[in-house]
């Protein structure tokens, strides 16, 4: 995941709002607290299916007992105009524990209160073919959303969209994008405001490339176009019209000014699609030779660990997100979208994005998908980037996880019109071939694809996965090829064992900790791990002072020193660190269900505070002041 750069209105009040243009699911669930048991218990209800939670409705949320630590531009878019990423020595006990949920609006005994929620349908008028939302469930809508904001007691808000299969699937892909605009219109104005303002003005620099990137953007759009009209690969193009229609439902829902698209239809190259290009747009700035790049050497975007319980009972699926604290404005995802294999999805996600971005996905085909971000250090490779011919990453991403039933198929899938932007190792995660407690190799478990420009290197690691019964990622190429070709040897020859695939503090700290996981409980406290004061793989060669909080599963930047002496930029004290957690098994994921903790990690550091921190006059609109939340398991009715 890298760092993402919405307009300004009121929040509509009740009544119907008429949009131009032309299963059902009802029982939305508020989500409350109870907190009555242990993490190995939240495994145990998701491989029985759920029994403690068989009346509650989605999302359920359990978190950690109370006192457990968690582990411990573009001008903005505006109506009618458009605009511009534990266990361990002296980590605290962090465990996931119980039940969930009481039923929609009412409030149970020794339970939190009902919070604010708001749920849309998109209606599709027969007589007039317009679209109107409005404000409630209704069983003949074309799409519905669900929002629940529990950004203040959990770091999370809470989104499930779905689309009726009686409609068409452009009409659902419309009608998706309108639905989820309608409930999350105020996050994705103040995560706009948070990220994105300001990043295409008012310098120079930032103009001058900006055009450039404009330029880029429309040539890309228009050259697939051009692929959707011609009809080859119609399976693959009609996977990426569907996502760009529910992104310009998304654009046009927020901008108060919709109509249906029957034919071709345009994108605006400095609206939402700005929140999708939060990766590519790295790559893309060195690319397109933006002067003053935001890019910063050596800065890890994500860390993951794939691991295998004793006996091969279970396979833990982990990722953090590691980005600036600007971003934390955080939801989490269920789409159902009938489109094709994955209808159904999980993710972690931001406001304004149709896509993780993190990333991290449970699937309806079986698929667990995740990614760390590799990147490209060699200047040489920017020749393989190009408007035409390629499709940038983000909707790679979301066809391959749309129409893949495997992990080989996925990776064929998403190489296809390599953009060389926002450049990662992704790791797809097979549970339809993973069989508990079967001793011995299985096969198809674990693909590991590596992408860089010009280049992607694929290969099953489902044996290395069994012979060492854990698989990392952390920043730094695997296969060879690419480690070569993307400029890494040249970086460990001047700055040493840092950018190394074996040396590196996180490859060492995954490589001891690792070995200390048991359960879901020791998998967290794994994942949330920085004790950067006293472990010796936290010690930084070359930096005063040596420990550094860069150096750890989940970074803590902003607890550098500010004055201290640092031999590349990541190491310095900044604005950036682990900003999540999140965590699935085979168990879980049948129901889409993951364990997930927001905001900086706290066990055996201070917690993040705004108001107390050096960046507290940084944009952080929505946020909470002090970001001290436990973790949660989420599952849906």
């Amino acid at each position: 995941m890298r760092r993402f750069r919405g307009c300004s209105q009121a929040r509509r009040g009740g009544g119907e709002r008429f949009l131009a243009g032309g299963g059902p699911h009802g029982g939305w669930g508020v989500p409350v607290f109870d907190d009555t048991r242990t993490g190995a218990q939240a495994l145990e209800d998701a491989a029985g299916g759920g029994a403690a939670c068989a009346s509650c409705t989605q999302p359920c949320l359990v978190p950690t007992p109370s006192g457990a630590s968690a582990s411990s531009a573009a001008a903005r878019p505006r109506r009618g105009q458009e605009g511009g990423r534990a266990a361990g020595r002296g980590a605290a006990s962090s465990r996931p524990v119980t039940a969930c949920a009481a039923r929609r609006g009412r409030a149970q005994p020794g339970r939190s209160r009902p919070v604010p929620e708001r749920l849309d349908s998109v209606l599709l008028d027969p007589a007039s073919g317009q679209l109107r939302v409005v404000p409630r469930w209704d069983p003949a809508a074309v799409a519905w959303a669900n929002l629940t904001d529990r950004i203040r007691d959990t770091g999370w808000s809470f989104l499930e969209l779905a689309t009726s299969e009686k409609y068409n699937d452009s009409l659902q892909a419309y009608a998706a994008g309108l639905a989820e605009a309608a409930v999350s219109e105020q996050l994705i104005y103040m995560h706009w405001m948070n990220t994105m303002v300001g990043y295409c003005g008012p310098f120079k620099y930032q103009t001058d490339y900006c055009e450039k990137l404009k330029s880029y953007i429309e040539t890309n759009l228009a050259w697939m176009e051009e692929q959707m009209e011609k009809g080859e690969d119609l399976e693959y193009w009609y996977q990426v019209r569907l996502a760009l229609l529910q992104l310009k439902g998304l654009e046009d829902g927020y901008n108060g000014r919709v109509a249906f698209p029957t034919g071709r239809f345009s994108i605006a190259p400095f609206g939402f699609l700005l929140f999708q290009l939060g990766g590519d747009l790295e790559d893309l700035e060195s690319a397109l030779n933006r002067t003053e790049s935001e890019h910063t050497l050596g800065s890890g975007s994500c860390s993951a660990l794939l691991k295998l319980l004793p006996g091969n009972q279970e396979l833990l699926v982990s990722h953090d997100t590691w980005n600036t604290y600007q971003s934390m404005l955080r939801i989490i995802k269920k789409y159902t979208l009938p489109f094709r294999t994955s209808a159904h999805s999980t993710f972690s996600s931001y406001p304004g994005t149709i896509f993780s971005g993190d990333d991290f996905y449970i699937l309806s085909s079986g698929l667990v998908t995740l990614e760390t971000t590799i990147g490209n250090s060699n200047a040489a490779l920017w020749k393989y980037i190009h408007p035409e011919g390629s499709v940038l990453e983000w909707l790679r991403n979301i066809v391959a996880n749309r129409l893949a039933r495997s992990g080989a198929e996925w990776a064929a899938i998403f190489q296809q019109f390599n953009s060389g932007t926002y450049n990662n190792q992704w790791m797809i995660v097979n549970y339809n071939t993973f069989l508990p407690g079967k001793a011995g190799l299985q096969q198809g478990v674990l693909t590991v694809l590596e992408q860089i420009p010009g280049l992607v290197v694929v290969a099953d690691k489902t044996e290395e996965l069994y012979q060492k019964g854990y698989w990392a990622s952390y920043n730094v190429p695997y296969f060879e090829q690419i480690f070569n070709a993307s400029g890494q040897l040249e970086l460990v020859k001047k700055y040493g064992d840092w950018f190394t695939y074996d040396k590196s503090p996180r490859a060492q700290i995954f490589r001891r900790n690792q070995t200390l996981v048991q359960d879901l409980d020791s998998m967290i406290r794994l994942m949330r791990f920085n004790d950067f004061l006293k472990d010796p793989l936290s010690r930084c060669q070359g930096c005063d002072p040596p420990q550094n909080a860069e150096n750890a599963i989940a970074a803590r930047s902003d607890l550098n020193s500010a004055n201290g002496t640092y031999p590349f930029a990541a190491l310095r004290q900044r604005s950036h660190g682990g900003t999540d957690m999140k965590i699935t098994s085979y168990a879980m994921a049948k129901g889409y269900s993951l364990v997930a903790a927001s905001g900086p990690t706290w066990d055996d550091v201070p917690p993040f505070q705004w108001s107390t921190s050096p960046y507290s006059n940084l944009l952080h609109m929505g946020h909470p002041d002090l970001w001290k939340f436990p973790p949660i398991k989420i599952w849906w009715d």
